[in-house]
């Protein structure tokens, strides 16, 4: 639990962060944080604003038992599927973090406040369930701070448009190439469109893009090390950072023109780039490295707790770091693929791994609940 003390002493560069027009999000979730206080603590003294969760998140925090046992008994009293089993504990959390998040969500009129959960990442490839399971997972959570996360894989930006024309807010996950990114605001561009031909009020719908940071680096880098030029050398830790800023210049191109003019009138609010996976994975690099970097007006950055941690200890907020770095970071996008680097192959290895590992950690945390229901005398179908 952090004291106010503590809280003080260290929230320099986090209200700086959040002066620029940075929304922290925590990348983290779990029911003893909730019952704790510990996420209350971080929204009263570290200008967390927001929660964000995956399937790597609840297998962690599940799969330990701590804090589920009371409602493992009583799921397995009831005999319900594993299935079923997973998703009454996932979405008690997100709805008691919900409720956590519900000052902010009132006062910043919807914007922030904000818990997302992610739907079965088993039907990233399947539109008509994702569309499916996200309706449900809206009624199950039953709060209106809450974000239905749905992967940008290709069958995922029908499932977006769909979802966010039924008038619920969408956090688009796993997006890693520019091309990608561009669809997934055309999806919701025209789900917007979709909701006001409804008749749905556009502004109660909010959306952010989960653009993804470090896993770029960690498989750029990789084939850079193994190429050991001093030119690849010199390339290392550039292109993750070179990709989100040209994803934030599209993002600005996005939201002008005609169309969003329409439905900006129509009281529509900006789809905002969220940067993902904001943990530096290579102990060389600073660790506040991609939250330093990537300072931008009317963006999201959710971060694991380490990496909270870290930038309220020795951030380095300096203002925008973002819009005005544009031709550099093409530069250094070039220069990688002139060294062989396919940018391509590269962000689609990414997408298709990100998927995965979703699917193994969700196929663990089935397990995992599993194992729990059976020991109750319970056999979960």
């Amino acid at each position: 639990m952090i004291t106010v003390t503590e809280a003080t002493a260290n929230a320099g560069a986090l209200k700086r962060l959040s002066d620029e027009g940075v929304s922290i999000w925590l990348d983290d979730l779990s029911r003893r944080r909730i019952e704790s206080g510990s996420l209350a603590g971080l929204v009263a003294t570290r200008n967390v604003v927001g929660v964000t969760t995956n399937p790597s998140i609840f297998q962690a925090a599940i799969g330990s038992g701590v804090g589920y046992e009371e409602q493992l008994v009583d799921l397995a009293v009831r005999g319900v599927t594993v299935d079923e089993a997973v998703r009454m504990m996932t979405t008690a959390d997100v709805r008691a973090a919900a409720d956590v998040l519900r000052p902010v969500y009132e006062a910043s009129g919807g914007r922030d406040g904000r818990v997302s959960i992610e739907v079965d990442p088993r039907l990233a490839h399947d539109t008509a369930a994702t569309v499916a399971e996200a309706r449900q997972l809206a009624w199950l959570v039953d709060r209106p701070n809450v974000m239905i996360k749905i992967p940008a894989t290709k069958a995922g930006l029908p499932a977006i448009t769909e979802v966010t024309g039924a008038g619920i807010s969408v956090n688009v996950t796993l997006i890693f190439s520019l091309e990608r990114y561009r669809e997934v605001m055309d999806a919701y561009l025209a789900g917007l469109e979709k909701a006001r031909a409804a008749g749905l009020g556009l502004s109660a719908i909010h959306s952010v893009a989960s653009f993804f940071v470090s896993r770029v680096d960690s498989e750029i880098d990789k084939r850079l090390t193994l190429l050991g030029s001093d030119e690849a050398l010199a390339l290392k830790g550039r292109a993750a950072l070179a990709n989100a800023r040209l994803a934030y210049e599209a993002y600005e191109q996005a939201f002008e023109g005609e169309r969003w003019q329409t439905l900006e009138g129509a009281g529509a609010n900006r789809q905002r780039p969220l940067w993902a996976s904001t943990g530096v994975k290579d102990p060389a690099y600073k660790d506040t490295l991609y939250v330093d970097e990537l300072v931008a007006p009317g963006t999201v950055n959710t971060m694991p707790e380490a990496t909270l941690d870290a930038v309220a200890d020795h951030g380095d907020v300096r203002g925008d770091t973002v819009t005005g770095g544009y031709d550099r970071a093409r530069a250094d996008l070039a220069a990688v693929g002139r060294l062989g680097i396919a940018y391509d192959e590269v962000v689609r290895q990414l997408e298709d791994e990100g998927v995965a590992k979703f699917e193994a950690a969700w196929q663990d945390l089935l397990d995992a609940v599993t194992k729990s229901l059976n020991s109750k005398g319970v056999d979960a179908e």
